[in-house]
This record gives structure tokens, C-alpha cells and sequence, in this order.
């Protein structure tokens, strides 16, 4: 599987990191996770994630969640999955700063679609001038990480970092039209089964280079 080159952070984000790019084996496992609770990738996924990440310099690890819906339709939530994985290996806490209002998912939609982002709300949490690691499985336009870096600050954070599991090559991310997905969607189910500040990219809470 290819690793994800550095590449500048969305919008309201330190700094993000990816581990793999979304293509061929590394597309099928992340899909595995996100649909079939595929458990047995989480540790080796959130080992190379947390791999990515500064511990020094995060207080909290948080994750994007799913909705109510897709959440009891699946009978789990994979970023939760993922971010208390990641944070086990970090030795940080795991907390649920977000909620996500009834929605379609991003997965499926056209690019234009995908940049109005989530809607994610605070829970109510008390975060002020804490540092964040957002945790989320697939990076595309950054318009999620962008929604949820903006509710994190606005309930007081002191910074946001962020990591995912798999990042879209900019390539395909440019090809997306209104009738291309960049990923499968939601295969139907019979029940239950994560302000910029230029220039820094690379790894999560790496001192940015001169």
C-alpha cells in the first residue's frame, strides 16, 4: 500500500497528517472498517496513524463522528473505532466532542456537494485551550476536517490537529464530477454489524521546518 506524501492542512487545521493513499488495497481495507467492522485493521491502521502524531503536543484525541442513524444501522462508529485506537497507543485520553446532525454521508457525493461539509455541532464538553487530535478515516476535499476543526474552536480549543487513515490522491480528488464518487458507497444492510496556518504540512505536531 502507498503511504500519503505531505501536503498542506484544510482550512482551520495545524496541521494533518495521512498514513495511506486511498487506493487499491488500502481503499478496500478502510471500506472494511467503515462497513463491515472489519476489527482486525484497526491496530495496524491506528499503530501507523499514531505514528504520524506528536503526543507532546495534543491533550485530547476526538474523532468525526456518524450519524445516529448509520450508527444504529451498522451497530457501530468507525471513527470512534479508530480514535480510541489511536489514542491507546498515544497514552491520551478519548473523548466525544462532537455530534452530527441527520445527513447524507460525504462518501458518494460530488466534490461541489462535499464542500458544504457536515453538519457537526459541540456536545457541550468543556475543551477550552485544549489541543485536539481529530481522528477520521478518508481524506477528499477536507471539507469535513474543515467543518469539525470549526466547531472545535469555536467551543474554545486551543488548536486542532488532525490524522486519517487514508488520504484521496489529488488527482482523482480533481476528477470527481457530479456523477463519480471517490469510494463505495454504503452497501444496504440487514442490521447491525476524524484557521490553517500556511506552509505547515507532514507530520501531526511536528516542529515545522525553517
Amino acid at each position: 500500500m502507498r503511504r500519503a506524501p505531505a501536503l498542506p492542512a484544510p482550512d482551520g487545521v495545524d496541521r494533518c497528517a495521512s498514513l495511506l493513499l486511498y487506493v487499491d488495497a488500502a481503499r478496500e481495507v478502510v471500506a472494511r472498517v467503515k462497513y463491515r467492522n472489519a476489527r482486525e485493521s484497526i491496530g495496524w491502521l491506528a499503530e501507523g496513524m499514531a505514528a504520524l502524531v506528536d503526543p507532546a503536543v495534543i491533550d485530547v484525541v476526538t474523532w468525526v463522528p456518524t450519524t445516529a442513524a448509520r450508527r444504529r444501522q451498522r451497530g457501530f462508529d468507525h471513527g470512534r473505532l479508530l480514535a480510541r485506537a489511536v489514542a491507546r497507543r498515544l497514552g491520551l485520553p478519548c473523548r466525544s466532542l462532537l455530534r452530527r446532525r441527520p445527513g447524507p454521508p460525504q462518501t458518494g457525493r460530488a466534490l461541489a456537494e462535499r464542500r458544504r461539509g457536515p453538519q457537526l455541532t459541540a456536545r457541550g464538553i468543556r475543551t477550552a485551550g485544549l489541543r485536539v487530535l481529530l481522528v477520521d478515516d478518508v481524506l477528499t476535499s477536507g471539507a469535513t476536517v474543515t467543518a469539525a476543526a470549526r466547531v472545535l474552536r469555536n467551543s474554545g480549543v486551543a488548536g486542532v490537529h488532525a490524522v486519517t487513515a487514508a488520504r484521496t490522491p489529488l488527482k482523482l480528488r480533481a476528477d470527481l464530477t457530479d456523477g463519480e464518487s471517490d469510494g463505495p458507497r454504503e452497501p444496504p444492510s440487514s442490521g447491525p454489524a476524524t484557521n490553517r496556518r500556511p506552509g505547515r504540512t507532514g507530520a501531526v505536531g511536528a516542529p515545522h521546518p525553517a
